[in-house]
């Protein structure tokens, strides 16, 4: 069968290859109501299909927004990236997912990819942008907006969290219970990173720990993002002869690492060790307690990035909104701080 061209679909319907394209593009001109049906039924019987590929030539652009995630296999990022993909599909986008699994290299890897293949727009959640992927950035001119992390590297528009204010109001709620000092599972930077959550995270525990007059002294701990490194951390610490009575963990997943150690340890959570995370998960709500954790409206923050992505591309730089949103965090309480 001879393939079907837009010439076909504009004699069936009686209109111009104008006015099909725009039906099929949803624009740039407004097409009348009852055009816009006989073109839709014309499309349908023909079982006409765009030649995408084309259209992102002649336009150079495509349907596709890129999303450079540090690691999907991580609950939270799974979760951030699954929001993305819902946002861009109500806006007629797909998403390409690029893992650059902490590494620099493979960020500008994505980087470069993604951008050579014109994508509409670029969403990044890096853990510490490199100068090199700084320097990508800028050398294509693309519209990026920055998802959950504002890297110093890079002055761009980003949505974030209030991580700091979230971090505060967990710690607070576990020193409210009368628990001697709250320790903190933070991440592996020994230098604090302008911008990364996790960083801020922590901040936020001092900060709480201040107001209520206790030393943060070595109260601080390392370990890797993910659960099962910070189950071992875990291990240590809670075996050790100073346990700390409560713990606050930068992340859900450390926390989740920290009840697991716990169990294996038959310290009773909360009776002998309260717990607290960041991110709510979904798992969170499932685990052994039920965690006690700060969440965020991921949905809404995946929306306003492919929002400021796709629109902010084609205003003036006068009309554009402001250039970082940050949206607000919410204790989630469960039992594992000692709440019924």
């Amino acid at each position: 069968m001879a393939k079907v061209t837009r010439d076909d679909v504009a004699r069936l319907a009686g209109t111009s290859t104008a006015v099909v394209s725009y039906v099929i593009n949803n624009g740039p001109r407004p097409v009348a109501p009852a055009t816009r049906e006989r073109v839709l039924a014309a499309i349908k019987e023909l079982g006409y299909r765009p030649d995408r590929v084309a259209q992102a030539m002649a336009s150079r652009r495509t349907d596709l927004i890129g999303l450079i995630v540090p690691d999907a296999r991580q609950p939270f990022f799974g979760e951030m990236a699954h929001a993305v993909e819902q946002a861009a599909s109500e806006r007629g986008k797909m998403v390409l997912v690029g893992n650059s699994d902490y590494l620099d290299e493979r960020e500008v890897h994505y980087l470069r990819a993604f951008l050579g293949m014109r994508v509409s727009g670029l969403i990044l959640i890096s853990q510490g942008l490199s100068e090199n992927a700084a320097a990508e950035i800028e050398a294509w001119d693309a519209r990026v907006v920055l998802l959950h992390e504002r890297p110093e590297a890079i002055d761009d528009v980003a949505v974030v969290l209030d991580d700091v204010g979230g971090a505060q109001l967990a710690v607070r709620h576990l020193l409210e219970h009368g628990y001697a000092y709250v320790a903190c599972i933070g991440g592996m930077e020994i230098t604090p990173t302008v911008g990364d959550p996790v960083t801020d995270h922590v901040e936020g525990w001092r900060r709480a720990m201040t107001e209520a007059g206790r030393s943060t002294e070595g109260r601080l701990f390392q370990a890797p993002y993910n659960r099962y490194d910070a189950y071992k951390v875990a291990l240590g610490l809670l075996a050790g002869p100073d346990r700390p009575p409560a713990i606050f963990c930068a992340t859900d997943d450390q926390a989740i690492g920290v009840l697991r150690a716990a169990r294996e340890l038959r310290i009773d959570v909360p009776g002998e060790l309260a717990v607290a995370g960041f991110d709510d998960v979904k798992e969170a709500a499932l685990t052994d307690p039920p965690l006690t954790t700060v969440a965020s409206d991921r949905p809404a923050m995946a929306r306003a990035a492919v929002d400021l992505v796709l629109d902010d591309a084609v205003r003036p730089a006068s009309s554009r909104r402001e250039r970082v949103r940050q949206f607000p965090s919410a204790l989630v309480v469960r039992r594992s701080c000692g709440c019924v």
